[in-house]
C-alpha cells in the first residue's frame, strides 16, 4: 500500500475479506503529507472546495472556518469534512465533475480552493474563467518517500506483488523506487494514474472504471484473483 498509513489502512478495510484473507499487507507510503505553515484568509470567503480529505485535514489543523459550506470531490472527501464539522456536500467524483457541478449550482462566491503544493486539474483557474470566482491555497506539502525495507523485501522476492496506485505523483514516485525483481501486478485510479507506470514490467496494469474507492476495490479484487492463479501475460486493461 503506497498511500499515508490512514488512508491505506480505509482502504485495505473495505477490501472483501476473502481478498484480504488471502494477500500479506505491506504499508510503504510513497508520500508523507504535512500541512504547511500558513494563515488561511477566508474573510470574504463564501464556500471552500476540498478535492482530497488531506486539505481537510491540513485545514482542521490551520483553524480554518468550519461555518463556511464545503463543497467536495468524492465520498471520502465529504465525510472527512462532515466529520470535522464542516456543512459539506459532494459537488462530484472527479475534480472534472467538481468543476461541472459548481458551475450548474452557481453557489455564492468567491470559493476558496483549499488544496496540496502539487495539484491538479487547475479547478480554481476553470472555475473563475467561466464566471464562478475561486481563490485558492495550497495548505498541504507532500515530502515523497523511498519504498521501506519491508517493502523492497516484497520487490525482490518471488511472490506477486499488487501495487494499488492513487494518484499520478505517487505514480511517478513508484515508478521511480520500484527496482524489483517479484511479479508485478498494477491497479491504477485513473488513466493519468496509469500513465507513468506503464515504464515498468509488470503482468498487468488494471485501471479502475471510475476514480472512486469503490472501484478501485473492485479492480485490486480482480487482481488478487489473476494473480494467485498466476493467469495472463503481461498487459493492460
Amino acid at each position: 500500500m503506497t498511500r499515508p498509513r490512514a488512508a491505506s489502512e480505509r482502504f485495505v478495510a473495505q477490501l472483501p475479506t476473502r481478498a484480504r484473507s488471502r494477500v500479506t499487507v505491506v504499508h510503504s507510503p510513497l508520500l508523507e503529507i504535512r500541512p504547511l505553515d500558513v494563515q488561511v484568509a477566508t474573510a470574504g470567503v463564501r464556500g471552500l472546495i476540498f478535492t482530497s480529505a488531506n486539505s481537510v485535514n491540513a485545514a482542521v489543523s490551520l483553524g480554518v472556518d468550519r461555518t463556511l459550506p464545503a463543497f467536495c470531490v468524492g465520498s471520502t472527501t465529504t465525510g472527512t469534512a462532515k466529520g470535522a464539522g464542516w456543512p459539506a456536500q459532494m459537488v462530484g467524483a472527479t475534480a472534472e465533475e467538481l468543476v461541472a457541478n459548481l458551475l450548474k449550482l452557481r453557489p455564492e462566491s468567491p470559493l476558496l480552493h483549499l488544496r496540496g503544493e502539487h495539484s491538479r486539474g487547475n479547478v480554481a483557474e476553470r472555475l473563475t474563467e467561466s464566471g464562478l470566482t475561486t481563490l485558492e491555497q495550497p495548505v498541504y506539502q507532500q515530502r515523497l518517500l523511498p519504498l521501506t525495507p519491508e517493502a523492497q523485501s516484497a520487490a525482490s522476492g518471488d511472490r506477486p506483488v499488487i501495487a494499488p496506485i492513487f494518484s499520478p505523483r505517487t505514480a511517478r514516485q513508484f515508478a521511480d523506487v520500484w527496482d524489483g525483481t517479484a511479479p508485478l501486478w498494477l491497479a491504477a485510479i485513473s488513466q493519468a494514474t496509469a500513465e507513468p507506470l506503464r515504464s515498468l514490467a509488470f503482468q498487468r496494469l488494471k485501471i479502475a472504471k471510475e476514480p472512486t474507492p469503490k472501484k478501485m476495490s473492485k479492480a485490486v479484487k480482480k487482481l488478487v484473483k489473476h494473480a494467485l492463479r498466476v493467469e495472463g501475460g503481461p498487459g493492460a486493461d
